[in-house]
């Protein structure tokens, strides 16, 4: 029997007999990418090791990589060498495009590997300036600030994109919701204040089960593939899912920089797909129900939850952060998210650190401000933790003096009920 697992192995993407009908995402987590197995012979993905592969026609493989370089497209035939392409990093692509309904999707080692891609692409072409809004995710907005890649950034409000757009700018960069305060913005209405401008919108928080950028304009859709998209802190990755033309070019510059996915991380991230629905409203429950007890704590001065829902809280305390962090039994104390265990982490000492204090601060990253990532748990037991870690409820009382969380100074955000 034939056992060769992949009829599209040049450029790595399954190719079914038929394309599939309309499907709701629930059934695409678990199909996609994955339509060509049964006439393999096969249940479960195979994993593709392979560095290189045997190649007799030199001529012909001369005329294919010719190609590439030309415009980035990738034909239908056999693998050449694994940094080129390979079939089981392809097979999530192709699940993830379909996710997020796009044409095409880009794997790469990481998520900041994907983001640098994307602005080496617009660089290439002499757009190197770029219009972001805070908060971003700490190292996407040092990457920016920094100007490690010879990019030069306009922070702005939303209101000020528009504005803000030059000539030579080649981006515009939101995440909604925002890391770690759980901002939300009207990407439709971001999208049209970009005009002809790319619009990149990080869907890491919210995943294509609560939003699809795409649907609301953005060219360019980011995750760090490492959080809900893999879903058990196993994996490292990055994808862009966009349109084939962006998708030949982030080509070029992954084959020239080296900025692979490895063949287990796609296969796992694959895997990963087919429960994320799943997965993402069970931890959105437990976040929904944390973030209602925790609006209504007197140690809390303030919750951020997202209108969208998801499995996101991030909360300012009264008292003192670390000691938190520093409290929690069951929950772990980790920077990182979108497991199916519990973390909690203190953004501006680990995942914003690389932030200016002043940059942080503006964009509402306060130094009390924690950031939970809701998993799979009983939620009774995740709160009985946050309560013994929060420490002891301040007593009232009319002598007591007056509270850092007196109830004028707490609130609540409007995705709280």
């Amino acid at each position: 029997m034939d056992t060769n697992t992949e009829s599209r192995a040049g450029s790595g993407h399954p190719a079914p007999a038929t394309a599939p009908a309309p499907r709701a995402l629930a059934t695409e987590a678990v199909h996609a990418g994955r339509e060509d197995l049964a006439g393999l012979g096969l249940h479960a993905a195979p994993i593709d090791l392979s560095t290189t592969y045997p190649s007799y026609d030199t001529r012909g493989e001369a005329a294919r990589i010719d190609a590439f370089a030309a415009d980035g497209a990738l034909d239908d035939g056999p693998p050449v060498y694994a940094r080129l392409a390979n079939p089981t990093v392809a097979r999530f692509e192709t699940a993830l495009a379909r996710l997020e309904g796009t044409e095409s999707a880009v794997a790469f080692a990481s998520g900041m590997a994907a983001l640098t891609a994307v602005l080496l692409v617009r660089g290439a072409a002499g757009l190197r300036h770029v219009v972001a809004v805070r908060p971003l995710y700490g190292c996407s907005d040092h990457l920016l600030t920094a100007g490690l890649l010879g990019s030069e950034v306009t922070w702005v409000d939303p209101a000020g994109i528009a504005d803000a757009i030059r000539p030579d700018t080649g981006l515009v960069l939101v995440e909604s919701p925002a890391n770690p305060t759980l901002a939300e913005l009207d990407l439709r209405a971001v999208a049209h204040a970009c005009g002809t401008v790319p619009l990149l919108a990080d869907n890491t928080f919210a995943t294509p089960v609560l939003q699809r950028p795409a649907e609301s304009g953005a060219r360019l859709v980011l995750h760090s593939a490492t959080k809900y998209l893999g879903g058990h802190g196993d994996v490292l990755g990055g994808v862009v899912a966009c349109d084939e033309e962006f998708a030949r070019q982030l080509r070029q510059v992954r084959f020239a920089t080296g900025g692979v996915l490895h063949p287990l991380a796609g296969y796992l991230l694959l895997r990963g797909l087919s429960t994320l629905p799943v997965r993402v409203r069970a931890a959105s429950a437990n976040a929904a129900e944390l973030a209602r007890r925790l609006a209504a704590d007197p140690r809390v001065r303030r919750v951020h939850y997202p209108r969208l829902g998801g499995a996101m809280v991030a909360f300012e305390v009264c008292g003192d952060p670390h000691a938190v962090t520093a409290g929690v039994r069951l929950i772990t104390p980790a920077v990182s998210l979108g497991s199916v265990d519990t973390l909690i982490q203190h953004p501006a000492s680990i995942s914003h650190r690389v932030v200016d204090a002043a940059d942080r601060h503006s964009s509402g990253v306060s130094d009390s401000l924690l950031r939970l990532s809701a998993g799979l748990e009983d939620v009774e037991d995740l709160w009985q933790d946050l309560d013994q870690a929060l420490g002891p409820v301040p007593a009232a009382s009319a002598s007591a003096p007056a509270s850092a969380c007196a109830p004028a100074a707490r609130g609540r955000t409007a995705g709280v009920s």
